[in-house]
């Protein structure tokens, strides 16, 4: 087999499929800004507009088992451009809904199109760049997945304020036709190979992710009791939690393929990565909420003037990213995982304790700042340490794995927090939309303990990380052909 040029296909491929990469992790946390907006414009309570970003993570995160393994049967170029074209449309539909109802189903169309794209990039990488360079690649995709959670909510404060909650997802019309005709052009063709879909498991694993997350999202409002008839808040949590626990017993006994091959949890560093960014995928989701409707509702900020308060994180991030891959490939990545999980614990129970109505904004900015040089130690090391060992026969199974439960963390995460913050308020009085007041701001600086408490999950995860090989070899002894041909 001929192996690729480094420099010259596997680079513009992959800055060809970042920049989608980018534009669906934006919406994950583009919405929290916009949050007051939303709720203002369509007369919606929080928990409706919480919806907006719950539907979008739960539909981004059912379908990413079976997308990953849907990449390697179609190929990973040809299955990214149709979910990019999914996500492209659904965006425009986003922005001209009259209901909040329309809202949340063209935000599942958008999750969906997402769900298509994301195992791909990971797929790719996985496949174009041997080992030894894999790092300097994974440390890219890590660092915009980073900083793109950072600069969702910056962006869509001033979008907010100078447009309309509208064009939060106006803007990426424009973004994503350039993105389909990079891709179109730039990321070549990959061998295929024949799958069976394992349909059973995936019912599983969707049924018992909507029973989790609406019973987590509903629990507040029907005071953890009944819903309807003998659907109660707890029956649908237990139920999500035995339908998981059959989804993996199904892995274990399906003699054809399943959806997840548990061998990939037999190293170990793959097991721990994957908790790791699970609970990542939690903090990033959760965090940013609670300080923007603190900021909005209790410091009277506009949605621009609120998002700004996380540019220390968004610049911070960004600067650091093209050391931290070289730097992660070149040594353990164990040692700056542990760094950046304890810092960003220790940045949101500092943030927690500082939301008061009179804490002065300038203080605010120092435990943001933290934030952002802890996700930079995060993101690439944990990718690399997931990926280093991943033969490219099971790069898409892998990947749909390792972004699953990036976004199991998240969907969980914006269920949990919405449950968080609805109880906080009335157990400190608080009320939306009341000013200076300190039941509202300490709400919400209590439920910035929820994500500081469960990163602190990440950290355990990393003090196990084991060290990995220097040198690594494929499967075949060489990367696999990329092909000569850019169609398909």
């Amino acid at each position: 087999m001929q192996s690729p040029a480094p420099e010259i296909r596997a680079w513009p491929a992959l800055w060809s499929l970042v920049i989608g990469f980018f534009m669906i992790l934006v919406d994950s946390t583009i919405v929290s800004v916009a949050t007051p907006a939303i709720m203002e414009g369509f007369q919606a309570d929080i928990d409706s507009a919480v919806w907006v970003t719950s539907a979008y993570l739960l539909a981004y995160a059912v379908p990413l088992l079976i997308t990953g393994r849907m990449g390697d049967r179609f190929g990973p170029r040809r299955m990214y451009l149709i979910g990019l074209a999914v996500f492209t449309v659904s965006s425009a539909l986003c922005g001209v809904a009259g209901t909040i109802e329309l809202l949340i189903v063209a935000r599942v169309l958008q999750g969906l199109g997402a769900a298509v794209m994301t195992p791909q990039t990971m797929s790719v990488i996985t496949r174009i760049f041997p080992p030894e360079r894999r790092g300097s690649a994974m440390g890219l995709w890590g660092s915009v997945a980073g900083i793109a959670t950072l600069v969702g909510p910056i962006l869509g404060g001033v979008l907010v304020d100078s447009l309309g909650w509208e064009w939060i997802f106006f803007v990426n019309v424009p973004v994503g036709v350039v993105g389909l005709l990079l891709a179109y052009r730039l990321v070549p063709k990959l061998s295929t190979t024949s799958h069976s879909f394992d349909f059973l498991g995936v019912i599983l694993s969707a049924a018992g992710m909507f029973c989790l997350v609406f019973g987590l999202q509903e629990a507040e409002s029907y005071n953890w009791g009944p819903i309807a008839g003998p659907v109660s808040v707890w029956s649908l949590i237990i139920t999500g939690a035995l339908l998981f626990t059959g989804f993996i017993v199904w892995q274990r006994f399906n003699r054809r393929e399943p959806l997840v091959p548990l061998k990939l949890f037999r190293d170990r560093n793959f097991s721990l990565a994957n908790t790791a960014i699970s609970s990542m995928g939690f903090t990033v989701t959760t965090m940013s909420l609670p300080l923007m409707l603190y900021a909005q509702n209790v410091r009277n900020l506009t949605p621009t003037e609120a998002a700004l308060l996380l540019t220390p994180m968004a610049v911070i991030s960004g600067a650091l990213a093209p050391f931290v891959g070289k730097l992660v490939q070149r040594g353990n990545p164990k040692y700056m995982a542990i760094f950046g999980f304890s810092g960003m614990a220790a940045a949101l129970f500092w943030l927690a304790a500082l939301l008061r109505p009179e804490t002065p904004i300038w203080m605010l900015l120092l435990p943001l700042a933290l934030v952002g040089l802890s996700s930079a130690g995060i993101w690439a090391p944990v990718s690399l340490t997931a990926t280093r060992n991943l033969a490219p026969t099971l790069a898409g199974a892998g990947s749909g794995v390792y972004n699953t439960t990036r976004q199991v963390g998240a969907v969980v995460g914006s269920a949990g927090i919405a449950a968080m913050m609805q109880a906080r308020l009335v157990a400190n009085g608080g009320t939306e939309g009341a000013g200076q007041d300190a039941g509202y701001a300490a709400a919400m600086g209590e439920s910035l303990l929820l994500p500081g408490a469960v990163v602190v999950i990440g950290l355990i995860a990393a003090l196990f990380f084991a060290r990995p090989e220097q040198h690594q070899v494929w499967a075949s002894d060489s990367p696999p052909s990329v092909g000569a041909s850019r169609k398909g």
